[in-house]
Formats: C-alpha cells, sequence, structure tokens
C-alpha cells in the first residue's frame, strides 16, 4: 500500500509547474495588474509605508480612510503581493494570537478582548472587500482542525467549552460525524468553529487592496527595494535604488523581510513553508470527498497539514515541513523543494485515498516571517517617527488589518483599545545569535517531530522552551 502511495504520488507531481498558483498569470481569471513605475528621484509624502503586502496595503487604505488629505507613498522591492501575501493558503483568521490556545497561554487576563477585536477585524475585512468590490472568492467558511490520532483530540472539547464561553460558536465532532462532512479514513474527530475563519485568494485581495489604495490616491512604487534608513529634520529618509522617499512617519511592513530595520532581525527566523496545489477535481470526486462546506482543514498534529478548496475546486495541499536555513538565509532557490514535495504528495493520498490519479498543477514555496511568540510583535524607532509590525508566523492574513492598525495608531499618538492591549505592548524573546540560533531551531523540530510520533509527548528541551513561552507552534 505504501509503495502504491508513493508511486502515485511521483505520477501526480510529474508535470506540476514551479510557479506560486496564486500569482500565475496563465491561469484562468488572474488579471496579473501590470506594475507601477520603479521610483526615481526624490518624492516626499506625509506618510511613507514601506512593503506591498498585506501589511503595507492595509496601512496605506486605513490611513487614507482616516485622513483623505494624508499623502501616502508606498514602495515595494518586488511587486505587490509578490512574497507572503501571495503565497499563503488563503485562510484569513479572526484570531490575533496565531489560535485561541496560543493567545489564553500567553495572555489570559485579555484572551477575551483579544478575541473580541480579531472578530470585530475578520468582520471590517469582509466589508472592506464588499466595499472596495474586491473580487478574491470570499467565503466566510469556518475552519475544521482534524485529528488524526486520538492524543490529538484529547484537548478539543476543553477549547470548544472557553471558545463558547467568549459568545463564539465551536463544535467537537466525532470521526462519524467528521467523516460525513469530509471523508477521509484518517479522521477520529474534529473541532469545528463556524465563524472564525473566512477563505480566499490570496493574490486576489493583494491586487484588489493595491487597486483601492491608488483609487484613494496612494502612489505606489514597485520594484523599488529600500537600501537604507536616514533621520532627516523633517523626519527621515528612505533611500532606495533610483532615489529616496521623504516623510516624517513611516509604517514598516516588510514581514520576513527587514533590510535595513536591522532590529527586527533579532526577533525574526525566516522559515520556509511549501503547498502543492492539484487540477480542478470533477464532479465525482467531488462528491467521493464531501466538502460541501467549503470549510478550511488543518490537522491538530504539531507538524500539520492545511487544506482547502479553490473556487473551481482544486486543493490546495501545503504546510507540514518548516525549513530553516542556517543565517536565516531566503534565496530564490529554496523556493522549490522537491523532497517536501514528495512528502506533501505522499500524504495527500493517504488522506483522500479515493483521489488516486488526481495531479497537481503547480508546486511552491515562500518564507515566513516567525517570531517566538508565534504572533505579531509591534514597535517604533527613530524616536517613534518610524512603526513597525511583523512576526506573523503564517497568520497575517487576517491580523495584518489589525497590525496595519496599531502602527497607524502609533505614529499618529494615538491611544486606542489597540495600543493598550499587553499583546501590543510587549515583545517577544528574541531568538539567539548563529550558531545557536540554528542549532536551537533544529533541536526543536526534530524533537516536535518526535512528540509527534509519542503521541504529543513532549521532552524536556520541549518543555523547557515552553516554560519559556518559546514552545514551537507550527
Amino acid at each position: 500500500m505504501a509503495d502504491a502511495v508513493t508511486a502515485g504520488a511521483r505520477e501526480a507531481l510529474k508535470g506540476a509547474r514551479p510557479r506560486v498558483f496564486w500569482l500565475d498569470p496563465d491561469v484562468p481569471g488572474h488579471d496579473v495588474p501590470e506594475a507601477a513605475p520603479a521610483l526615481e528621484g526624490d518624492a516626499f509624502a506625509d506618510l511613507a509605508v514601506v512593503g506591498g503586502g498585506f501589511s503595507g496595503l492595509w496601512t496605506a487604505l486605513i490611513a487614507k480612510e482616516r485622513d483623505p488629505g494624508r499623502d501616502v507613498v508606498l514602495v515595494e522591492a518586488r511587486t505587490a503581493g509578490w512574497a507572503a501575501s501571495g503565497r499563503n493558503g488563503g485562510f484569513c483568521a479572526a484570531s490575533l494570537t496565531h489560535g485561541y490556545d496560543n493567545g489564553a497561554e500567553r495572555w489570559p487576563e485579555e484572551i477575551a478582548e483579544l478575541e473580541r477585536q480579531g472578530y470585530a477585524n475578520l468582520d471590517a475585512i469582509g466589508e472592506a472587500v464588499e466595499k472596495y468590490g474586491i473580487d478574491c472568492e470570499f467565503e466566510r467558511t469556518g475552519e475544521l482542525l482534524v485529528a488524526t490520532a486520538p492524543w490529538q483530540a484529547e484537548g478539543f472539547a476543553e477549547s470548544a467549552a472557553a471558545i463558547t464561553a467568549l459568545g463564539h460558536r465551536a463544535e467537537v465532532w466525532d470521526a462519524a460525524r467528521t467523516r460525513a462532512e469530509i471523508d477521509s479514513p484518517t479522521y477520529v474527530g474534529a473541532l469545528y468553529e463556524p465563524d472564525g475563519v473566512a477563505m480566499l485568494h490570496p493574490a486576489k485581495l493583494a491586487w484588489g487592496l493595491r487597486a483601492a489604495c491608488l483609487r484613494l490616491g496612494v502612489r505606489i512604487f514597485e520594484n523599488t527595494p529600500v537600501r537604507a534608513i536616514r533621520s532627516t529634520p523633517a523626519g527621515l529618509r528612505l533611500e532606495a535604488r533610483g532615489g529616496s522617499v521623504h516623510a516624517p512617519r513611516v509604517a514598516w511592513g516588510t514581514g520576513a523581510f527587514p533590510g535595513p530595520l536591522r532590529r527586527l532581525k533579532h526577533y525574526l527566523a525566516p522559515v520556509y513553508d511549501y503547498a502543492l496545489m492539484t487540477e480542478p477535481l470533477s464532479g465525482a470526486q467531488m462528491e467521493s470527498l464531501g466538502w460541501r462546506g467549503r470549510q478550511g482543514v488543518g490537522d491538530a498534529a504539531n507538524f500539520f497539514h492545511y487544506y482547502r478548496l479553490t473556487a473551481d475546486d482544486r486543493i490546495l495541499w501545503g504546510g507540514y515541513d518548516a525549513v530553516h536555513h542556517y543565517g536565516g538565509k531566503v534565496r530564490p532557490e529554496y523556493d522549490q523543494r522537491p523532497e517536501t514535495f514528495r512528502t506533501l504528495a505522499e500524504h495527500f493520498f493517504e488522506t483522500f485515498p479515493q483521489l488516486a490519479g488526481v495531479r497537481f498543477t503547480h508546486s511552491w514555496g515562500g518564507v515566513i516571517d516567525t517570531c517566538s511568540r508565534f504572533s505579531a510583535f509591534f514597535g517604533t524607532g527613530y524616536g517613534g517617527r518610524l512603526a513597525y509590525a511583523a512576526g506573523y508566523t503564517g497568520l497575517g492574513v487576517g491580523a495584518t488589518r489589525f497590525g496595519a492598525q496599531v502602527m497607524l495608531d502609533r505614529l499618529d499618538g494615538l491611544d486606542t483599545e489597540r495600543t493598550r492591549l499587553r499583546m501590543v505592548r510587549e515583545k517577544p524573546l528574541p531568538f539567539p545569535p548563529e550558531p545557536v540560533r540554528s542549532i536551537g531551531i533544529g533541536l526543536t523540530l526534530r524533537a516536535t517531530a518526535a512528540a509527534d510520533r509519542n503521541e504529543g509527548r513532549r521532552n524536556l528541551w520541549l518543555r523547557t522552551l515552553d516554560a519559556l513561552g518559546m514552545g514551537f507552534d507550527s
């Protein structure tokens, strides 16, 4: 059986394009916008935004919504949505804390408020999508956390009770109920949150936000990497290839690419994540699955898979491997990792054996801005003239809008419900310098894999990290 799965996986990967599905201009319906001009000479603005992913785009958009007269310039090193914002699974979560459990463990006294603000943030994203006519295939389907081993389901009832106590819906399903929803022989149970996640097309969201910013008067310069930050009597000067941007205030939203903002490098560890996309499924194949609720799905292992349906009934299948390169290196060649794609394909057919013969059309990877608490952190620099948000650890599709508001609150000197949060006021523990950083990450990944094989039991190394607030959460 295992040999058949492996052979099927290899066959399914033949012909897969080494290209990000969401960003592929050859996919029908992908109207990739023409790149904006690169910066040439000097540009002056009231607010400069660095980064053309979700973080920067939401910041520029909300800045103009708050003050239509504010002159906003956004600069992006490549093109809008090119990095993590265009490579993720399209899970737009209400959680600001990488899930309820992570938030409740770290900020128990304010988890209710964090959840309230997170759900309000997700509501606001849906409203913005409608207001600006962003055709990003937004579906508020909820998320299903499935258990594929009994130990993974042990905390479901407790989590559901806590989520319900906060006024949100959560249901615990047994194996039969789970398989009635999505049919896989691997499922032994599930935790279903109907309201906490929307599924969307991430690149279309980025392109739609970009178009909305342009309509509101934001000036966007693409293919304009910022090389240096200089203080000036009037504020800050961002030195880029081809010119400079001058502004009294700067919002920095560059994810795993800190660039010249060196302080971020202490807190961020770039980790590569990988995904596959299938061809569109036939009606018979869809019927064999069920999945009529179209929920986003993740499994409850430490090294987990995430998967979802697209608008044209493909399955995106990603996760499992988390790959860190020594020194936090980020290189184009790391976007492809054949050994990970083979593993993912094998796991796909183990989960859905009824889909034998389905082929994958795309394979890709991308880098995640991981931090030690697995949820975003915030700060300021240059005497409060620059604000930053980073460390979303793979859950930034929704939380970046919240982070954009935090940056603008800080730059505008506002005392708000966001800036008063302990989560916002505190920093995560920094990662140690190399080589200790890579050695520690390697030890953690191996110990976590062992825990998955050992019914979730965590060894002394992992328990020590848990006590320090740095327990691995993929």
